[in-house]
């Protein structure tokens, strides 16, 4: 993930079971720390009703209304519980788990082609400016894993936006029922935002990551190492850049005969696909209704980037010195 293009300054990256072990543990420990904030995003997004709607107001009748982070927290913790600030945990696990692993090593194996590629006769690398290539690897690895991760999204986000009135009780349930009263493309409803999305913000991530990760190295900070804020302030910008977008998966996703089953009982139904979905979201909202659970969004963002990054290089360079140790053991 820390890795350039360029042909200086490269340090030896790890094999490719290093680094698929290591983006899916660092997947792993981000997505059990920001499961909350993901919870009340996903309400939040669902919600196309006004925040300053009353609560008599048409079209907020048959769903609660929910007014930022905290209140939001606390009407899920009072209403179905702590354990409802984890729904959707199991199959959002599992995706982290297949989108970490397929994530870092479509990354690692997309700078490594670019290498190839750019080589010149002589055997020398063209230098691409490492965050042009940063951009084309982390726009790769992100399809390439959303796509392959894409039904658990789906169900991740389905278990996240029911209430106590359970639209699905079992995972397992939960795919038999889509499969049989949607089919197959049923747990693809949204892919298309979804790569929309994922594609210019996995670029713009690693683009911002790779340009600031080496200046931040050099300071002092009191609260961690560059690494760390490097992943904080890239995840807040490219969040913010791809919100629209992400906010229309999560309609999509929930559309076809559950929809109006869900914690959200008034959920528009909409046509014409993605654009479709932000013409009816800006006609019927306004501009603010695509940034609904932006704040929260961030605020998840935030420490999601950070621990995945942390992790990541972490949990690498600890794998990485465990095999020099066992090979100087061989030695001996």
């Amino acid at each position: 993930m820390s890795s350039s293009v360029s042909g200086e300054g490269l340090r030896d990256e790890g094999s490719k079971l290093q680094v698929v072990t290591a983006g899916a543990t660092a997947g792993l420990i981000s997505r059990f720390i920001v499961a909350p904030f993901d919870v009340v995003k996903i309400r939040l997004q669902l919600q196309s009703h006004s925040l300053s709607d009353p609560l008599s107001h048409p079209k907020a009748q048959g769903g609660p209304i929910y007014k930022g982070t905290l209140p939001t927290l606390r009407h899920i913790v009072r209403n179905e519980g702590i354990t409802g600030l984890w729904k959707g945990n199991v199959p959002a696990e599992i995706m982290y788990l297949c989108y970490g692993a397929v994530q870092f090593t479509a990354y690692r194996s997309v700078t490594q082609l670019l290498r190839t590629v750019t080589a010149t006769a002589d055997g020398e690398r063209s230098r691409i400016p490492p965050a042009v290539g940063s951009f084309i690897a982390g726009a790769a690895a992100g399809a390439a894993a959303t796509t392959t991760t894409y039904p658990l999204d789906l169900l991740r986000t389905r278990f996240a936006a029911q209430g106590n009135d359970r639209v699905y009780t079992t995972l397992a349930g939960a795919v038999r029922d889509i499969r049989r009263d949607e089919g197959w493309r049923g747990f693809f409803r949204g892919l298309g935002p979804g790569v929309g999305q994922i594609v210019p913000y996995m670029g713009i991530f690693f683009a911002s990551y790779e340009t600031l990760r080496l200046p931040l190295a050099e300071l002092h900070l009191p609260w961690g190492g560059g690494d760390a804020t490097a992943g904080v302030v890239s995840g807040v910008v490219a969040k913010t850049a791809v919100f629209p977008l992400d906010l229309v998966r999560k309609r999509i996703q929930v559309q076809g005969p559950t929809r109006a089953r869900y914690v959200h009982k008034n959920i528009p139904e909409y046509y014409g696909g993605a654009v479709g979905v932000l013409r009816a979201i800006v006609r019927a909202e306004g501009f603010r209704g695509l940034y609904r659970g932006l704040t929260v969004s961030l605020i998840k963002a935030a420490p999601g980037s950070a621990v995945t990054v942390w992790s990541y290089e972490r949990v690498l360079r600890l794998l990485m010195s465990m095999e020099r140790v066992a090979t100087e053991d061989a030695r001996i």
